[in-house]
Formats: structure tokens, sequence, C-alpha cells
């Protein structure tokens, strides 16, 4: 008697805990899971043998927020860069490359993008207006106690997974970010940018059976069928992975 598929559990990286604040995540990820017909599980930073949180799990996302400590990448500090947070960063480091290491599908969302390029020994752009000038905002001016996403257009590689994912090379995104891909480490392609300035906005991995990163905020585009259609193509590839294992 063959095995049954069990519904995908997808980890969700969160937010860390800051000034004795409680743990925490933007709602919109779950909703995206639970909508491809996902069932998330929170990932905190903190757990001090996380590659154990990831044997149960059948996918990874790996969520947006704060900047990377740039020692990580040998980058220099810059006065943009906000929200650093030690734990989260090991955290997620050490998930993204078991996650690579073991053929987990894996999905990074704006700064998940940036652990993936970062954990494969890739690096960033600390602020893009000095790089690419404002032609394109991705984010906008922050207000006391609020950060602001825009819109922008993006280029796709048609011949890309993630272009087969969306069926689309041209979508509006949401975006709020500061910074961006610099090196591409190896074993990773650039597969978008954005149509205007050409700043990276999403790479895949060339060997990889499913892990793609995206600059922008696909959760925030709930109801828009090419952002619908990353998470789902990524829930899939959670199930095309449990065939290869029980088969």
């Amino acid at each position: 008697m063959s095995r049954k598929l069990k519904n995908a559990l997808i980890g969700i990286t969160t937010y860390g805990r800051k000034d004795a604040l409680p743990f925490s995540l933007p709602s919109a990820y779950i909703d995206a899971v639970r909508a491809a017909g996902g069932t998330p599980i929170l990932l905190p930073p903190g757990e001090t043998e996380p590659a154990r949180l990831l044997e149960p799990l059948d996918g990874l996302i790996i969520s947006g927020g704060g900047d990377i400590n740039p020692v990580w990448y040998n980058g220099s500090d810059h006065p943009s860069i906000y929200s650093v947070d030690g734990d989260r960063d090991v955290f997620e480091l050490q998930l993204a490359k078991f996650a690579l290491e073991h053929h987990l599908p894996v999905f990074g969302i704006c700064r998940g993008l940036q652990i993936l390029i970062v954990a494969a020994g890739g690096t960033l752009i600390p602020h893009l207006p000095e790089v690419y000038g404002t032609s394109v905002l991705h984010r906008l001016d922050p207000e006391p106690g609020r950060r602001l996403s825009t819109e922008h257009m993006v280029k796709i590689s048609a011949e890309s997974r993630l272009a087969n994912c969306v069926q689309n090379t041209h979508i509006s995104v949401v975006s709020w970010h500061h910074q961006a891909v610099h090196q591409v480490p190896p074993g990773w392609r650039v597969v978008a940018h954005a149509l205007e300035d050409e700043v990276i906005e999403a790479v895949e991995h060339e060997d990889h059976p499913w892990a793609i990163g995206v600059q922008w905020h696909p959760e925030l585009s709930a109801n828009d069928p090419n952002h619908q259609r990353i998470f789902q193509a990524f829930i899939q590839a959670t199930y095309t992975q449990q065939r290869l294992l029980i088969a």
C-alpha cells in the first residue's frame, strides 16, 4: 500500500524579540500559505539546534524584516541599516544552509532572499539610492514608527522557473526594501530585475529542487493571481519532494 501524502507543513521564520516584545509575524504570510494549501508553522529565532526544527517540515519560508548585519557578507556599516537582530541572523542563516544542503523547498521573501544569498557566500548593496539613484522607489521614505511600501514593475526571465510559476514575465510588485543583491554566489542565477533601474529582484538556485528568492512582498498582493501562483508552486514543490521521499 502506498503511503498517503501529508498536508504540507511550512515553516515561516518570524521577527525577533525586541525590547521584551513578543515574537511576531505579519498575518499576510500565514494567509498566503493557507490559501495555497499549506499549514504554517512559525519559527522564532533563538533555537540552539535550528536544523531539528526543519526535519518534520516540508518547506521553509524565510520572511522579510530588518537588515542583515553586514559582518556576515564582509560589508561595511551604513547609517541606513536598521533593525539588525543578531539572533535572527544566526538562526536564519543556519536554516537557509540546511534547506539548501538537504533539498528542502525554500522560498525567500525580501530579507529572506538576502539571507539565501548571504548564506551561499554572496554580498549585498547596503543602500540602493547610493548606487541606483531614485528613478525607482523601492520603498517610500520612512515615517516615525512606520516604513512604507510602494509598487513598481519587474521583468522576469522567460526561461526561469519563476516565470513558469507566475505565468507572466512582467508584473507589478509591492516593494519595501533599501538593499539588494550585489554579488550572486555560485549555483544561483538572477531571474528578475526592476523594469526601469535593473535592480536584482529575484534569484533561483540552479540545482536545488525549489529554491527561489524574491525581493518584493508577494504576500501583500493576496488578490493578484501572479503572486498567488508563486505560493501555489512552492506548496506543490513540497508535495513533489514528499513523493520522492516515499517512492
